[in-house]
């Protein structure tokens, strides 16, 4: 059994900002260490921007909501991601526009999203999947000769680049979670990111409860809610973001570890990584079994404890509120979502956190599993 780094991974800095906040006679969102956390990751990742919220699935919703999509609206989400891609969109009163996944990139295809455009489209709004990047130059150009906004759900990219730039600095906003497996991680926690100023001021009146700065906190102008990020979840954060550049560069040094002890085995075709994509994550090491086999595979490397589950049981049109026709959405073709259900896995980014042995002993037993 190989011993991995467990996660989270906490220390001595995360509990003095703990201890600070409970010094404080302000331990919820009204904290300074709340607007302090926001102003440094938006810095990290290029915006200017950054509204922070209880989790990364109502940060969706405040973007979608606060870029004006609702009603009458489409929004082109790929039809491999976590469901909150698309709830998100169904929340907000809109329909989302499920399409295909390029074949072997784990990514939206942009051919796929010119295909679903319609008359009705608002919005593409892309998922960086496992760490790696969506082809953002593609889809801006599209989005850009169609007039359709451009949003990223960012949440396995924390620190991750294409061409230099940080991703969620691309589109008109993007959203992060920081749920308990991600890379930065307080146990819950979601932030949106944003250059648009007076975007950035609805999203935060609507995760206040409607209040704007300059007004006493009973003065309510829209029906906002109270989504607010606690300075204990802030705390943690400002720790987590601090050591998160040094744990990228283990990620990835271990991964061309893993990648030379692997070697030429055969039976297992992983994740393209565009070549613009010049840092990534590693939320996930993704792959696909050539030849059947997968759960098996799955099993035997989960028996040697790593952690590597299955792919998804099915698209996101397959979860029961859109397939059974409750809850509206349009669906394109998708054969290569498809062929990902039956033989894709991941294998999660504690397999990347251990020294060079045990990062050696990870890829022999994943080989030794085929």
């Amino acid at each position: 059994m190989i011993e991995l780094p467990g996660w989270p991974i906490s220390d001595a800095r995360e509990t003095a900002l703990l201890q600070e906040v409970l010094a404080s006679p302000q331990w919820g969102g009204f904290n300074p260490l709340v607007a302090k956390f926001e102003e440094a990751f938006a810095a990290y990742q290029g915006a200017a921007f950054g509204v922070s919220a209880v989790n990364g699935t109502v940060t969706l919703e405040m973007m979608l909501a606060g870029a004006g999509i609702g009603p009458g609206d489409e929004v082109i989400v790929p039809a491999i991601s976590f469901v909150s891609t698309a709830s998100a969109v169904t929340r907000v009163g809109a329909v989302p526009v499920f399409v295909d996944i390029e074949p072997y990139s784990f990514n939206m295809c942009p051919e796929a999203v010119w295909a679903a455009i319609g008359p009705a489209t608002k919005a593409v709004m892309a998922v960086h999947f496992g760490g790696s990047m969506a082809e953002v130059d593609s889809l801006m150009a599209i989005c850009e000769k169609r007039g359709l906004l451009f949003l990223e759900d960012a949440a396995h990219t924390q620190g991750s680049e294409w061409k230099g730039k940080r991703a969620g600095s691309f589109g008109l906003a993007s959203s992060f979670s920081f749920q308990n497996g991600k890379v930065m991680t307080a146990g819950e926690g979601g932030i949106v990111l944003t250059s648009d100023e007076a975007l950035a001021a609805r999203m935060r009146s609507f995760a206040n409860q409607g209040r704007r700065p300059g007004y006493s906190s009973f003065h309510h102008f829209e029906a906002g809610n109270n989504y607010r990020l606690s300075a204990l979840h802030a705390a943690v954060l400002t720790a987590q973001l601090e050591r998160l550049d040094g744990q990228i560069a283990l990620r990835t040094a271990n991964w061309a570890v893993f990648q030379e002890e692997y070697g030429t085995a055969s039976g297992i075709t992983w994740q393209q990584i565009p070549k613009a994509v010049n840092r990534n994550s590693w939320y996930l090491v993704l792959g696909r079994m050539a030849n059947g086999g997968r759960d098996g595979f799955c099993s035997r490397v989960q028996a040697a404890g790593i952690p590597c589950t299955p792919f998804y049981p099915h698209p996101l049109y397959g979860n029961p509120m859109y397939a059974s026709g409750d809850s509206p959405c349009r669906v394109m073709p998708c054969p290569n979502t498809e062929a990902y259900i039956g033989d894709a896995f991941w294998i999660g980014f504690r397999a990347l956190m251990g020294d060079d042995a045990t990062t050696r002993a990870v890829a022999r037993a994943v080989v030794a599993a085929i």
